[in-house]
């Protein structure tokens, strides 16, 4: 029986440390917790007597508290995490292939956003005026975020 309660505290204290690092705020696996303490707590008191049930409360609320204090701490969860530094990005920045002056052409309308086409590539672009028509010779001006800068060419 001693083995049953220790099993259910066990599984109490693994479901605790989920709901409070894994899951926070879905309280299914609070839910869980509170229900294993709730059966190592009956099984202690129904066939070990009262005594022993007050000694499952008190073990069950010191190692609760030790769990709470271990899993809360940021060191605990460093060894876990991820260290290393991202550096690339999943598209170049226009930026590092174009340069203000260059050429090309509207792919879809600008209003104020749309594509464009300069030296074989296509961009992402927004307009200084307010429309540029489809197929419209345009020149880069600047760059903002991923998009570039453009201007229609009289």
């Amino acid at each position: 029986m001693v083995w049953y309660i220790a099993l259910l505290i066990l599984f109490g204290l693994l479901f605790l440390v989920a709901e409070l690092v894994l899951l926070p705020g879905v309280s299914v696996c609070g839910v869980l917790s509170l229900a294993c303490y709730a059966g190592a707590i009956y099984l202690a008191f129904t066939h070990l007597g009262t005594t022993a049930g007050i000694v499952v409360i008190v073990i069950i609320a010191l190692l609760s508290l030790l769990t709470i204090i271990f899993s809360l701490r940021a060191k605990t969860w460093q060894r876990f995490s991820l260290k290393q530094n991202l550096e690339n990005t999943s598209m170049p920045s226009p930026e590092q292939e174009l340069k203000v002056g260059d050429r090309g052409t509207t792919l879809s309308r600008l209003a104020p956003m749309g594509k464009v086409q300069i030296e074989g590539r296509t961009y992402e672009a927004k307009s200084v005026d307010c429309f540029i028509d489809q197929q419209s010779p345009i020149e880069v001006v600047g760059f903002e975020n991923f998009s570039v800068i453009v201007k229609k060419i009289n």
